[in-house]
């Protein structure tokens, strides 16, 4: 019974504690002292009080706009979206930020993050991915821009990601063209894979399904058809052969090259 009524105690005392405080922020909202509105702007955001400091800086970012205070208002509240995880407003301050102060002391940081906010607001590969294209775009200025930032391998990884997702649901794409019979498709697909990745690590995977799928097409095909689809299996194995002479797949695909060429003898 003790230890409850000391917790009720505890929580009363917290709360007599707060109450100035809440209503020494009310009074700063109310009053027309910009100065005194921005440095309790700083103070927030500096102790980490990113939402509450938000509220401040949008009531002084009108005020200060074009002055060195106005430069520091822009980029915290940029960085206060960014640190409570909304990336899109983060990234349209951070851009405001670069239009406004070019040659602001954080350009190059406004200039990265934004890219970076955008990077992070990329969807998962199996939906659409007009995203992705932009923060690659934006990754790919800032390395243009700043070829000397100590950023750029950051930038160039995550344009790596990025791609990656990409080539992730072109294959997801070119896979179920192949389990849904769509040989044609699913050849072509496999193929621009192997031209729009060329340096992929998935290129041995790539040469097995392109091989695979025309001999399930020539298979399938009509006598006039066979002997061209099969050739170009027969062509398809012997890339993976030469590309990859200890791949996994050399030992399904072998005996169906040999089929192949025995219908073309």
């Amino acid at each position: 019974m003790l230890k409850k009524a000391y917790f009720y105690l505890l929580i009363l005392a917290g709360l007599v504690v707060l109450a100035p405080g809440c209503k020494s922020y009310q009074k700063v909202l109310k009053s027309p002292d910009n100065e005194l509105k921005y440095t309790t702007a700083v103070d927030l955001y500096e102790s980490g009080h990113f939402k509450k400091a938000l509220t401040f800086f949008d009531l002084v970012r009108t005020f200060y706009q074009g002055t060195k205070k106005g430069e520091n208002v822009t980029y915290y509240t940029a960085n206060s979206y960014f640190q409570i995880k909304d990336y899109q407003l983060a990234s349209y301050y951070f851009k405001q930020y670069q239009q406004m102060y070019p040659r602001g002391k954080m350009a190059q940081e406004a200039a990265f993050l934004q890219a970076y906010c955008t990077y992070l607001r990329s969807p998962r590969y199996e939906l659409d991915q007009s995203i992705s294209y932009q923060a690659i775009d934006e990754l790919k200025r800032f390395i243009s821009n700043y070829p000397n930032s100590s950023k750029v391998a950051k930038a160039k990884e995550l344009i790596a990601q990025l791609n990656y997702k990409q080539e992730e649901k072109d294959y997801n794409i070119a896979l179920l063209y192949y389990k849904m019979g769509s040989y044609e498709a699913a050849i072509t697909s496999f193929q621009n894979l192997l031209d729009d990745y060329p340096d992929s690590k998935n290129k041995e995977t790539y040469l097995y399904y392109i091989g695979k799928t025309y001999y399930d097409y020539a298979e399938k095909s009509i006598p006039q058809k066979q002997k061209e689809r099969f050739e170009k299996m027969v062509e398809a194995y012997n890339n993976l052969l030469y590309l990859y002479p200890d791949s996994k797949y050399l030992k399904e695909l072998k005996p169906l090259s040999e089929k192949a060429m025995s219908y073309l003898k």
